[in-house]
């Protein structure tokens, strides 16, 4: 008995047939453009990560097609360090933010981040590539995107420059999807989308989406997933510090020590969540030692501001700390909160960015601010 290995187009109808399995697509439109795109066309070759280590696929990988249809990030570039600098995003956090952006026919989209284009392709499949600018600050990602989707019959507009600073040449849009981590949304973006306009945008560890007014402000609720993307990068020249890096820097300072009580697991998912919120610049690794105790070790290059936080046991820990920012007496207070207000779901959280920039953390509605939160 011969087994026959799928088809691509097998593949992608069972990745379809999960997606909406598993709740992540909804609508006919984007059912239809997962199911007519081709994902392993954007991804000749990639890495993935799996248990500690990582695995590369390429076109002479027996695997390489069934890899590419897998529910999981491609990596696709790294810099000279090792650090991922670009990726296709997991089809069903993809699927999440495409349904989130509530897209009508004739509305036009800014995607901040081209990566392997993959996404400016299943946009292009629901709006039409006319309709569709996406921006990277890498020309060699551009360009490979573009010899890509003109393969399988897309042609959305692909520019070479500064997300963060949008697109304002052909603005406005109607919705603004950023597939690159940010930790405030920038003004630029709230500006180029037209009022009634939606945006949809990883904060930190969060994916908001937030609708613009007429006077500027957008506001909304996170979605009830945590992801994070790969940081914006201003410049292609820009390099991520590796934990490495952080634990040689940080393992031998010395600073003020006191005990501290800690109000949830430092591991719990809102433990990353509501900390990276206050802190979207301060770099974070988790060491253990050969006994298995935790240290958790926090860095914020902008002021030299550094904490170590040695758990003594669950809810104890020893905290030395340095520089002009006390950065675990000001987290604290959000987790503290978090705990008192009954736990809440990362969904029941929500932000507004006001006409000038500022942004507020709310928890259940605009009115019920737990805090705001500081500029970059």
């Amino acid at each position: 008995m011969t087994i026959t290995a799928p088809s691509a187009e097998d593949l992608r109808r069972m990745m379809t047939d999960q997606l909406i399995a598993t709740g992540a697509l909804r609508s006919a439109c984007w059912i239809e453009a997962f199911s007519g795109v081709p994902r392993h066309a954007f991804v000749p070759e990639f890495t993935v990560r799996s248990q500690g280590g990582k695995h590369r696929y390429d076109q002479e990988d027996p695997m390489w097609l069934t890899a590419a249809y897998q529910d999981t990030s491609l990596l696709t570039q790294f810099d000279e360090v090792g650090v991922a600098t670009s990726s296709s995003t997991r089809p069903s956090l993809m699927a999440t933010m495409l349904e989130a952006l509530d897209v009508v026919d004739g509305n036009r989209i800014l995607e901040i981040g081209v990566g392997t284009g993959y996404n400016a392709a299943l946009l292009s499949h629901r709006l039409g590539s006319d309709r569709v600018v996406s921006l990277d600050v890498d020309p060699d990602l551009v360009t490979a995107a573009q010899i890509r989707l003109g393969k399988v019959g897309y042609a959305p507009r692909l520019i070479a420059g500064d997300g963060m600073a949008g697109c304002p040449e052909h603005a406005p849009y109607d919705r603004l999807l950023a597939t690159c981590g940010v930790g405030r949304i920038p003004d630029a973006w709230r500006e180029q989308v037209c009022p009634g306009g939606v945006i949809v945008a990883n904060v930190g560890y969060g994916i908001a989406r937030l609708r613009v007014d007429r006077d500027g402000r957008a506001s909304g609720q996170f979605l009830p997933v945590m992801a994070a993307f790969m940081g914006a990068r201003s410049d292609t020249d820009s390099v991520s510090a590796t934990a490495q890096q952080l634990t040689r820097m940080l393992i031998n300072r010395t600073g003020s020590t006191r005990e501290i009580s800690l109000p949830m697991s430092l591991g719990a998912e809102m433990a990353q969540f509501l900390p990276d919120l206050v802190h979207p610049t301060v770099k974070t690794i988790t060491l253990k030692n050969d006994a298995g105790h935790e240290t958790h070790c926090l860095w914020e290059p902008y002021t030299s501001s550094w904490a170590r936080i040695t758990l003594s046991d669950v809810r104890t820990a020893q905290l030395e700390h340095g520089g002009p920012r006390d950065l675990w007496a000001e987290r604290e207070p959000l987790l503290t909160h978090w705990v008192s207000a009954g736990r809440p779901s990362i969904d029941r959280y929500g932000l507004t960015v006001d006409a000038v920039g500022a942004h507020t953390l709310w928890l259940d509605g605009p009115t019920n601010k737990v805090g705001a939160l500081q500029a970059l």
